[in-house]
């Protein structure tokens, strides 16, 4: 059926579906993780690509987690966002 064809009533009767899309696509994702083709790790969920580091980079990360979390909380008021 052709959107520009439809009346007001069939249009009406698409907002409930429209919506629980909207709403579908707006939840977080779930984080899943793959190793990628050159071994590195890739987390997929977090935004539009996927984070990618290697297993060395990960331990350094994971490492500076007390420091990272520091950083947030004394920039928390100049820090945005996204879900």
């Amino acid at each position: 059926m052709n959107v520009e064809t439809m009346t007001r009533e069939q249009l009406l009767a698409l907002v409930p579906s429209l919506l629980a899309k909207l709403e579908e696509a707006s939840k977080p994702r779930a984080l899943t993780c793959k190793v990628s083709e050159k071994g590195a790790i890739s987390v997929y969920g977090l935004g539009r690509f996927p984070v990618t580091l290697y297993r060395t980079q990960w331990e350094r990360l994971f490492l500076a987690r007390q420091q990272i979390a520091d950083f947030v909380r004394d920039n928390a008021t100049l820090l945005t966002t996204k879900d």
